[in-house]
C-alpha cells in the first residue's frame, strides 16, 4: 500500500489536535462502541470546529486588527 501524504494549514492541525482530545475522551469515558466509532470521530470534529468557531468569534487577535 503506497503512503499518503497530507498537509494540513495551522488552523486546521489545531483543530485537528482539539478533535483528537475530545474523541480520546470519549473512549476514555466508554461512549465509544467498537462498531460505530466513526460517528464519535465525525462528532469530536464538529464539536472540535464549533470551539474554533466561537473562540474567532469572541477573540480579536493581533493578525486582525487594522
Amino acid at each position: 500500500m503506497a503512503k499518503k501524504h497530507i498537509t494540513l494549514q495551522h488552523s486546521e492541525s489545531v483543530i485537528v489536535q482539539a478533535a483528537a482530545q475530545i474523541y480520546s475522551a470519549y473512549i476514555a469515558s466508554g461512549r465509544v462502541p467498537e462498531d460505530d466509532n466513526t460517528k464519535y470521530l465525525k462528532q469530536s470534529i464538529k464539536e472540535a470546529i464549533t470551539i474554533a468557531r466561537s473562540v474567532d468569534d469572541a477573540v480579536i487577535s493581533d493578525g486582525e486588527m487594522e
